[in-house]
């Protein structure tokens, strides 16, 4: 127990360091290169921040510890839009755009309602290649219909903070950040493992929680840095293009690598369903004023009445569709 606890705790730790790291790097290389600025805010950083996602996931799938890999992605969806949010408020009240309100926020749904639909006993590997298809329409989509000079994207130049620095040192920092979430994530997946089979926790329970709230380390430092610089809509714009990344990406790769059946039958059944509700849910609130503090509060209690709901163990039945 104490052994999975600490490579649980250490993992977590590298991999939130690391993961900010390549963000940083992968970005600057961007910038450096003068890359669109679309390109650099819609696909660098929002790829970036759902690197650990991506590969913790990855590893969990290939160990065939499909529930851990799964509750990654639900909880991290879920923890973007709840906690994620709710922390950026601290500094500032976030309104949210109409183009963001039309444009990002239902995709995003749209996405993570796929999603959920997929994982209906288990997901194929024909599922997987559908998810990554689905993702390059999307991208192939939103950077046809967002303009080079759309302000909100220079927040990707004005937070990477180029300064001095060059193409082949960011290069470096990049590629090294890469191994370490990549070591990292083996550690937090063989802690979180040890922890589920000791405490007798289901793995969905584990990577819904845990595993979720360390790999979305990215996207709460992404949004408060956005928080202070007063570009709430792209912040807000992040989670949703995290959440479509997770969906999208980290499912389709979940799929492609170690497909299979969810032993935690919760995770197809209330995990999916609390995972839309909450997503929609936030939706809904960013209209009006956008999100306030009462707003956060309540999201961060909906993340805290999500995970309750979730620990109750195994579920009898998955939805009747798929």
């Amino acid at each position: 127990m104490i052994t999975g606890l600490l490579a649980t705790v250490g993992g977590l730790a590298i991999l939130a360091v690391a993961a900010d790291q390549f963000v940083k790097g992968s970005a600057r290389i961007a910038v450096l290169l003068r890359m669109s600025p679309v390109v650099v805010g819609v696909v660098i950083i929002g790829f970036g921040t759902s690197a650990p996602e991506m590969v913790v996931s990855a590893v969990a799938s290939r160990n065939g510890d499909l529930d851990i890999a799964v509750g990654n992605v639900i909880g991290s969806n879920v923890a973007n839009i709840s906690l994620v949010l709710a922390a950026a408020t601290l500094v500032t009240v976030i309104p949210v755009s109409r183009r963001t309100l039309r444009r990002e926020a239902p995709l995003s749904v749209a996405s993570v309602i796929l999603f959920a639909w997929v994982i209906q006993n288990g997901i194929t590997r024909r599922e997987g290649v559908l998810l990554l298809a689905v993702l390059v329409v999307a991208f192939a989509w939103i950077l046809a219909s967002t303009s080079r000079t759309d302000p909100d994207d220079e927040f990707a130049a004005k937070t990477v903070g180029v300064g001095e620095t060059s193409a082949a040192f960011e290069g470096f920092r990049t590629l090294g950040s890469l191994i370490v979430v990549i070591g990292s994530a083996s550690l937090l997946v063989h802690g979180a493992e040890t922890i589920a089979g000791e405490l007798q926790l289901s793995g969905g329970f584990v990577g819904f929680t845990l595993v979720a709230i360390g790999t979305s380390a990215p996207e709460l430092v992404t949004a408060v840095a956005a928080a202070r610089r007063g570009e709430t809509d792209l912040l807000v714009g992040n989670l949703l293009g995290s959440n479509l990344f997770n969906s999208l990406a980290v499912g389709g790769v979940i799929g492609v690598i170690g497909p299979g059946r969810l032993n935690d039958l919760t995770l197809a059944g209330e995990g999916a369903l609390l995972m839309i509700v909450v997503v929609a849910g936030s939706w809904l609130m960013m209209f009006g004023k956008g999100i306030n503090r009462p707003k956060a509060a309540l999201l961060a209690a909906i993340w805290l009445i999500t995970a309750v709901l979730l620990s109750g163990g195994q579920s009898a039945v998955a939805w009747p569709i798929g």
